[in-house]
């Protein structure tokens, strides 16, 4: 299936998805994923609300909403230096490169995720003795339109494991959304709301079981990893 790249637009739903550049590994052993979930959070959860993910060995997909342009806020200069994942603006709890005036920034949202993965690949290459891009570009995002896309969004993310051999039961997987959404544990996730598109958590699950994914004919979900 064809793959879409349109702008990132605030407020809205998107499929972002992404994989390792000649289908290469992005995900080699415990720390690489919890390394890269924490570099997530450190770029973009100041851009963007997360509803759900999963992370595979030579691939991911991600179900964002881009935060609403005031709910983002602006960046304040600190200095000329680009060494720093070329990272020039910081606010409280983030850091980008942004466009605007010297001295006050607007976030540009993909670069946030640019330079997510520009920091993952700088953490990657070395540890495992590669060079060169790591990931392939452009990212690929889908924006969702409707309640029925979400939902079986979600289901598809969390199936992913599934799909591709890893396991035979969500609950067998720990790098996904699935678990944290039926966790009480407290999270940067989205879980209310998204237990909300299934009315409660019994539905959420009774979902999961029951869809299949042969629905991904009649949705516009991704190109297959």
């Amino acid at each position: 299936m064809k793959s879409h790249h349109p702008p990132l637009e605030h407020g809205h739903f998107y499929h972002i998805y992404n994989r390792g550049i000649n289908s290469c590994k992005l995900f080699r052993e415990t720390t690489n994923y919890e390394h890269f979930l924490g570099l997530y959070n450190k770029y973009i959860s100041s851009v963007a609300d997360t509803y759900a993910w999963v992370l595979m060995g030579n691939h991911f997909h991600l179900l964002v909403q881009i935060k609403k342009e005031d709910e983002i806020g602006i960046y304040e200069s600190l200095n000329a230096d680009r060494s720093n994942d070329s990272v020039r603006f910081q606010t409280t709890t983030n850091l980008s490169e942004s466009e605007g005036p010297d001295k006050v920034k607007k976030p540009t949202v993909h670069r946030h995720f640019s330079h997510l993965f520009n920091a993952y690949t700088k953490y990657f290459n070395p540890k495992y003795n590669r060079t060169g891009k790591l990931f392939e570009t452009p990212f690929s995002r889908i924006k969702i339109t409707s309640e029925a896309h979400l939902k079986f969004l979600v289901y598809y993310i969390h199936h992913n494991p599934i799909h591709h051999g890893f396991c035979e039961h969500y609950l067998d997987y720990p790098w996904s959304s699935y678990l944290t959404i039926l966790s009480p544990k407290k999270t940067h996730l989205k879980r209310d709301e998204v237990l909300q598109w299934y009315r409660e958590a019994d539905c959420f699950k009774q979902y999961h079981s029951k869809q299949s994914i042969e629905k991904f004919l009649e949705l516009q979900i991704d190109k297959p990893y």
